[in-house]
């Protein structure tokens, strides 16, 4: 991966965008995809827009999701030791005894989850699986008051893991779900600009909000722009580690490449597309099938107005919605790759629809 490029991928990740408050990651991506675009703007709840090749027909939407899983603060106890709930799909198991920060109004604010240590914790015969309402986070406070002074209810929390790189092109981070997702299509949207190939459609990249807690940024933007069709970029479960069950959750591998889901949100001519342009490009692929939905903004998006052709690429994620999420760089890049080359294959006012 260029040196520019994976300093944004860094930037992107580190920066915090709990589900709600996603502002500080939006900028980071809109000042990135500025320089490659025709026009950027945002909208009321903060879903950002990069055009390139405005006018052009037809419209294609490429997607992925800013926010990531947060806690937010729900009470503040005598003691000033603060409560949460959570915002999206967070496993209170894994999140005791995790450094923190609280997102508070006059700036980051350091904390711990608070862990009972297991000396004391010796006579229980069957220590419980904690829910979120038992965490509690530790500021330093003497009590209530000092805490109050420092923390308002509803501010949001993120954990203070940060990127790195391993071994083999291997990455680890906190919040790949999905800042990898804005990633691939801010890194479309420049490996369009610095192509040679005349483009005919209307590239739209779209690093939309709120997706961990319904899909909802998606649902607004897909509505505006009114694309022609859509590509979505999230994360999917890598399947190559130990306990997971293949036959129940499939085969998928770091290391070879994105996969593509059939059926369901996905429209099978542009699953045909991108499969034959992959071939074209030598971009290997894996392969997902789906039931009733994607748990992705695919789903929002394909049914918005008189129906959006779409499909959903996904980068394999190993340990997805913990502070050690792993992902191959190597697979990543393939991501715009594909994309772009999705865009470049439009012809001038193509429509996608399914032959009867």
């Amino acid at each position: 991966m260029r040196d520019a490029s994976l300093s944004f991928l860094r930037t992107l990740v580190n920066t915090p965008s709990p589900v709600g408050h996603e502002a500080r990651g939006q900028r980071v991506w809109l000042d990135y995809a500025r320089q490659f675009a025709d026009e950027t703007f945002s909208d009321a709840y903060g879903n950002c827009v990069a055009v390139l090749n405005k006018g052009g027909s037809p419209r294609l939407m490429l997607a992925g999701h800013a926010d990531e899983i947060a806690l937010a603060v729900s009470f503040i106890n005598d003691e000033g030791f603060l409560y949460v709930r959570k915002m999206g799909g967070v496993d209170a198991a894994i999140t005791k005894a995790q450094r923190v920060i609280v997102h508070t109004r006059q700036g980051p604010l350091p904390g711990v989850v608070g862990n009972v240590a297991p000396h004391l914790m010796k006579e229980e015969k069957e220590p419980k699986t904690p829910k979120i309402h038992d965490l509690f986070i530790d500021i330093g406070a003497r009590d209530r008051k000092e805490a109050q002074s420092l923390v308002k209810i509803g501010d949001p929390i993120t954990l203070a893991d940060e990127f790195e790189v391993l071994r083999n092109g291997f990455a680890v981070a906190r919040a790949f779900d999905n800042r990898v997702g804005t990633f691939a299509v801010a890194e479309a949207l420049r490996l369009l600009r610095e192509s040679n190939e005349k483009l005919q459609a209307e590239v739209c990249a779209v690093s939309n909000v709120q997706e961990e807690v319904g899909l909802l940024g998606a649902r607004q933007i897909a509505y505006s722009l009114k694309p022609d069709v859509a590509l979505v970029v999230d994360v999917t479960h890598a399947t190559d580690y130990p306990t997971v069950n293949k036959q129940q959750h499939g085969d998928i591998k770091l290391g070879l490449g994105p996969a593509i889901t059939h059926g369901g949100c996905n429209h099978p001519e542009v699953v045909a597309r991108i499969e034959a342009v992959a071939e074209a490009k030598e971009i290997p692929l894996q392969h997902e099938a789906m039931s009733s939905t994607s748990g992705t903004d695919a789903d929002a998006i394909f049914w918005t107005r008189g129906g959006i052709a779409s499909a959903l690429i996904s980068l394999p994620d190993r340990y997805m919605h913990s502070p050690v999420e792993l992902v191959s760089l190597d697979d990543l890049e393939k991501v715009p790759q594909l994309l772009a080359a999705f865009a470049q294959s439009l012809a001038a006012n193509e429509q996608f629809k399914v032959r009867i």
